[in-house]
């Protein structure tokens, strides 16, 4: 099933899909780091997988990404991508006032917290999802990567487009306290092949 196959109704449900998993998701956030986290209304929409890298903005811009695979009867793939400045305050602000020398160590560090908010954003997402569904989601343990937006992308699309031909492309601007600006972020979903009529299905839209 492709984007062009799905009428007005169908497109509609996905987005509320995406837009209160995106809700759930800062409400995690904001518990993980215990300060307030304020969310812009998400936008949603549903693209071809292989229209990724020209959706966004220049394609040299640093790009931090988490990425997670749900299992069940809806399975899929998960990718919660920053803005590599933003995410380095990020993952400061959970690592607090530590200490240390060792700038691997630090590196390390930063990555485990940067984790660990990519799998409680994911994971919300994913709750989301299973309420809808009724569906057991079981996610697997994050990845991380650290690279330019065009060339994360192409990964994305290599290692994803042989699993799914269309992506839910969930975009916000979280808000949270102590980071100057906006975070901002994006959750894409990937479902496999066959699923999508599956949640759908469930959402009564079918």
């Amino acid at each position: 099933m492709e984007r062009e196959d799905l009428n007005s109704i169908q497109l509609d449900a996905l987005r509320e899909v995406g837009n209160i998993g995106a809700g759930h998701a800062a409400t995690a956030l904001s518990g993980l780091l215990n300060r307030p986290v304020g969310m812009a209304v998400p936008q949603a929409r549903l693209v071809p997988i292989y229209d990724l890298p020209q959706l966004y903005g220049a394609a040299e811009s640093l790009i931090c990404a988490v990425l997670v695979r749900a299992e069940g009867d809806f399975s899929c793939n998960l990718v919660f991508m920053m803005e590599e400045e933003k995410a380095l305050e990020l993952a400061d602000l959970l690592v607090g006032a530590f200490c240390c020398d060792d700038e691997e160590m630090l590196h390390q560090l930063r990555d485990s917290a940067l984790s660990e908010v990519g799998n409680i954003v994911l994971g919300a997402f994913v709750n989301s999802l299973s309420a809808f569904t009724g569906f057991p989601l079981p996610v697997s343990v994050p990845a991380i990567a650290h690279d330019m937006l065009g060339a994360l992308l192409d990964v994305i699309v290599a290692i994803y487009g042989i699993s799914g031909d269309v992506a839910l492309v969930v975009q916000t601007a979280l808000a949270v306290k102590g980071i100057d600006g906006e975070l901002g972020g994006h959750i894409l979903m990937v479902p496999d092949p066959g699923k999508l009529p599956i949640l759908l299905g469930k959402l009564g839209v079918l």
